[in-house]
């Protein structure tokens, strides 16, 4: 069985300066070799705090479709 969940994108032309990190309260991006914001899919629940925050505006709420393990 399948669901959608709501996950932030980041696009390639983050400029990585680290202002999502901040205002995320899931701890749910990181900034990989300091070039592009990166975001855990475990972790992000698509609130959208990141996106609206992007100085970049390189950062949307998309939807995704997830499997059940069950």
């Amino acid at each position: 069985m399948s669901q959608s969940k709501k996950i932030a994108k980041v696009d390639n032309l983050c400029v990585a300066c680290g202002t999502c990190i901040k205002d995320c309260p899931f701890n749910a991006i990181e900034i990989i070799h300091g070039r592009k914001a990166k975001i855990d899919l475990e972790k992000c629940v698509g609130c959208g705090k990141c996106s609206k925050i992007c100085p970049a505006s390189v950062i949307e709420i998309v939807t995704r479709e997830v499997h059940d393990e069950n």
